[in-house]
């Protein structure tokens, strides 16, 4: 079967996400990674005019929340995959290609899958046993948005984590395990749009009117 073809749209966010070749780690530094991503999202966000609401990297992967007021997500992310990939494969010396694949793009067309998909990222190095809590992990924007470290990557204003009622307390609902939500939600973000499987009970307990803060 085909890919299928990217939806261009400028009202929801997309989540994105891309692998590399054979799930192998990136070649150099992780430290690098990070630099060059990150140096790369900000020509993103002013060079495409990207949105870009949560970014995470993890070892062979990332995870990025963005949304595209020009629809222009194919033009962008295409800029940022062949440029992540040249510049690492010079710092590595390497010749096989960087991405396994194209990236995945999944459109996020409500505020409750939105929040799904932001805890969803946010959590993946805990999950992945890397950090003891969501802000620890030094490779996400969540880390620099608490002030653990500079924050080269412009990312939209965080609503959900700076709400004076909330901003606390978002932080530990983030560090709220639940295996099963996050199964259901990974399966969801492999869709073109976010969408949980019918008939289900994890549906229910994921959905915001049953978020407990």
């Amino acid at each position: 079967m085909g890919r299928q073809l990217t939806i261009r749209q400028t009202e929801f966010p997309y989540h994105i996400s891309a692998r590399c070749i054979n799930r192998q780690w990136f070649d150099v530094p992780i430290d690098e990674v990070w630099g060059i991503t990150s140096d790369l999202l900000y020509f993103l966000h002013h060079g495409f005019t990207f949105k870009i609401h949560a970014y995470v990297l993890m070892s062979n992967h990332y995870h990025l929340i963005a949304t595209t007021p020009e629809a222009n997500i194919d033009k962008g992310m295409n800029y940022f995959q062949r440029e992540v990939s040249r510049q690492i494969t010079k710092s590595a010396g390497r010749i096989n290609q960087t991405w396994g694949g194209p990236y995945d793009p999944c459109i996020v067309d409500s505020y409750s899958y939105f929040m799904n998909a932001y805890k969803y990222v946010y959590r993946n190095p805990v999950k992945a046993g890397l950090a003891a809590s969501c802000e620890d992990y030094k490779y996400s924007t969540l880390n620099g948005l608490v002030g653990q470290q500079h924050l080269i990557v412009p990312v939209e204003e965080d609503t959900l984590l700076f709400d004076p009622q909330f901003n606390v307390a978002t932080l530990k609902w983030l560090n709220q395990a639940n295996e099963e939500d996050s199964q259901a939600v990974a399966k969801a973000l492999t869709k073109p749009k976010f969408r949980f499987e019918k008939c289900t009970n994890t549906n229910k307990s994921i959905r915001p009117e049953n978020f407990v803060f």
